[in-house]
C-alpha cells in the first residue's frame, strides 16, 4: 500500500452519550487517531481516507448509580440497543466511550455478538505495558473502584495499580458530576488537581490513569497538573478503533 493507493476502510462505531460531552471529545479523538494512522502509513491524510463512523449518543442511565444501588434504573438494556443499531448500520467494532460502562461489556457482547465491542481497560492495561510502566495511580468513578474494572485489567498485565483514599474519591466524583457534567470545569479542575497532588504527594511521579472520560475534559488543561504523566484511556481506545478500522 502507498500514498496512491487509499485504504479500504471498515465500517465502525462510537456508543456514546456517557455523558455526551464525552461522546462528542471521543470522535475528536479518533478523527486525529486516524489521521496518525494513515501518516503512519504512509497514506495521503483526506476526507475520503477516514472510514466511515457511526455515533450512537444516547441518554442513558447512570452507570455508577446503576452499580452502587440496586434499585436505581440500570443502562444495559439502552446500551444493548444502541449497540444493535450500530451493528445493523454495519459497524465491524464498535468504541464505548466510558469507563465505567465496561462493567456491562460481557453482556452487551453477549446480547449483540456480530460486532466486536473494544474493552476500553484491556486496551489501556496493554497499552501501558507497552510503554515499560509498571505502577499507576487510578483516578475514576465509585462504580469502577467498587467492581475492580481496571485493578482487574492492570493485574493482567502485571501492572501495580494505585487508589486515592475515601476523600480523594469524594472530590473526584465531585469533579466528575458537580464539575464536567454540570458545566463547572473550574470546579472540576481543582477537585480533579486536589486528588492528584495528594497521589504524588505519596507516590512521587506516578502516572495517573484518568479513568473516567470526563477527567481528560479538565484535568490536562489544568496549570498544575503540566508535566505530570497523564494517561487517557479515551485516547488509547480511539487508536484501538482506528486500528479496526484500517483492518489491522
Amino acid at each position: 500500500m502507498n500514498a496512491t493507493t487509499p485504504p479500504t476502510p471498515h465500517t465502525v462505531g462510537i456508543l456514546a452519550g456517557m455523558g455526551p460531552a464525552a461522546g462528542v471529545d471521543f470522535a475528536r479523538l479518533f478523527v486525529a487517531a486516524c489521521e496518525d494512522w494513515l501518516r503512519g502509513h504512509g497514506q495521503a491524510v483526506c476526507d475520503q481516507a477516514y472510514p466511515a463512523h457511526w455515533m450512537a449518543q444516547l441518554p442513558i442511565a447512570d452507570r455508577t448509580r446503576a452499580l452502587t444501588d440496586g434499585a436505581a434504573p440500570q443502562p444495559l438494556d439502552a446500551m444493548a440497543q444502541g449497540l444493535a443499531q450500530l451493528a445493523g448500520l454495519g459497524a465491524r467494532a464498535v468504541a464505548m466511550p466510558c469507563n465505567t460502562a465496561h462493567a456491562w461489556h460481557a453482556a452487551l457482547q453477549q446480547r449483540v455478538p456480530q460486532v466486536e465491542l473494544l474493552h476500553m481497560p484491556r486496551e489501556t492495561a496493554a497499552a501501558l505495558r507497552a510503554r515499560g510502566l509498571t505502577r499507576v495511580a487510578l483516578l475514576a468513578t465509585e462504580g469502577s473502584y467498587r467492581i475492580g474494572l481496571y485493578e482487574q485489567a492492570f493485574a493482567a498485565e502485571g501492572i501495580g495499580c494505585v487508589l486515592p483514599d475515601a476523600q480523594a474519591r469524594h472530590w473526584l466524583m465531585q469533579g466528575i458530576y458537580d464539575g464536567v457534567k454540570a458545566g463547572d470545569l473550574a470546579l472540576a479542575q481543582q477537585r480533579f488537581v486536589a486528588v492528584g497532588e495528594q497521589l504524588r504527594a505519596e507516590h512521587g511521579d506516578i502516572a495517573l490513569a484518568m479513568a473516567c472520560t470526563e477527567i481528560p475534559l479538565a484535568l490536562p488543561q489544568a496549570r498544575a497538573a503540566q508535566g505530570w504523566t497523564l494517561i487517557d484511556p479515551a485516547d488509547i481506545l480511539a487508536r484501538a478503533l482506528a486500528r479496526r478500522a484500517y483492518g489491522a
